[in-house]
């Protein structure tokens, strides 16, 4: 009689050898230092022109200076790049592993949809004009959609498909209402129409201080769930045998990733591309591992979206672009080509 041998366990449950180890930690301090590299020319780079001597003076001495104003200005809006790019990033490697679907964003359970929908409503109904007054009404929006597609998404019996068509349908309607709002009332579509371009032009010491904990938190949960979203990788049945609570790691993924997201579109309108392609990069050379992934995501991040404003600052000299549209420049080729490259590698 032929006794068929045990399946082999899987490469991503395995311990990486030590070699690639080091060579992933390696990695994410070269990250790290690009990064520190890419936030000092977001200070020093910009529409207009300084010289090093004014960066210099503008960091280290306070004098009052138009150039001191400016690396203020910068820095205040680098901070915010870096806060954001990171929570982006982290949304994006979560929702991924959440909906087991390497093409998936923030924009698809309609988080996005719901900031931007909560912000219209406010400037067309209740008159709110201020940045401060859209960073509230956006992450409440958001967060309230995060809440509604969990529910329609099954609640504690929620699956990754639920949750993508919850998410799908949601967006749409609140699209629908965008486009009908802004429609019938010129002043808001005035109004929105830097919003939702994305941008970190607005960038000013309350709006970061009104969204730091709130990106923290996320940023703390999302880490935090690395090991049981890497056992739900292995499908449910695997990941129960191995102790992971499924629902509750649903429920505090889709938390983790609207905290994220609501946060970083309430101070910079919605950015596309960051949260998609950035986790789907690191992918490639991290493998499947989220403990890998997730710190590897929040510092590439950063460095994609400081990366694409200093270049809409440079390029429209002496206005700017808003680097949302910049990402999406620079983001839809590049994810072409990614994904033309996965498909020919499955071939």
């Amino acid at each position: 009689m032929l006794v068929e041998s045990p399946p082999e366990p899987r490469a991503e449950s395995a311990p990486a050898p030590p070699t690639r180890r080091a060579a992933r930690a390696f990695g994410l301090l070269l990250s790290v230092a690009i990064l520190a590299l890419v936030a000092l020319a977001s200070i020093a780079i910009g529409a207009k022109e300084l010289s090093l001597g004014q960066v210099w003076h503008g960091l280290f001495e306070d004098s009052g200076s138009y150039g001191d104003v400016v690396v203020a200005e910068r820095l205040s809006r680098t901070v915010l790049g870096l806060l954001a790019g990171a929570a982006l990033g982290l949304a994006g490697a979560v929702l991924q592993a959440l909906t087991r679907n390497p093409l998936a964003d923030p924009g698809l359970l309609g988080i996005n949809a719901g900031a931007s929908a909560a912000v219209v409503t406010a400037i067309t109904f209740l008159g709110v004009t201020s940045l401060s007054g859209y960073v509230w009404f956006a992450f409440f929006g958001a967060a309230a959609v995060g809440a509604l597609v969990w529910f329609l998404g099954g609640s504690r019996g929620a699956t990754p498909v639920r949750l993508a068509l919850a998410g799908t349908a949601i967006s749409a309607a609140l699209f629908g209402y965008l486009q009908a709002v802004m429609i019938m009332d010129d002043a808001a579509l005035g109004k929105m129409r830097f919003w939702t371009l994305g941008s970190l032009s607005a960038a000013t010491d309350s709006t970061i201080e009104q969204v730091l904990p709130f990106l923290l938190t996320g940023t703390v949960l999302a880490l935090a769930l690395a090991r049981p979203l890497n056992a739900m990788a292995m499908g449910d049945d695997t990941a129960k045998a191995l102790g992971a609570n499924l629902n509750r790691t649903r429920a505090l993924s889709m938390l983790a990733a609207t905290v994220l997201c609501g946060a970083a579109t309430a101070a910079c309108g919605p950015i596309v591309f960051v949260g998609l392609m950035v986790p789907h990069v690191v992918r490639s050379f991290t493998g499947p591992d989220l403990r890998w992934i997730l710190p590897y995501a929040a510092i590439l991040s950063p460095v994609l979206l400081l990366g694409a404003d200093v270049i809409g600052r440079v390029v429209a000299r002496p206005a700017e672009l808003q680097v949302g549209i910049v990402t999406a420049i620079l983001g839809g080729p590049v994810f072409i080509f990614l994904v033309r490259r996965r498909r020919t590698a499955q071939l």
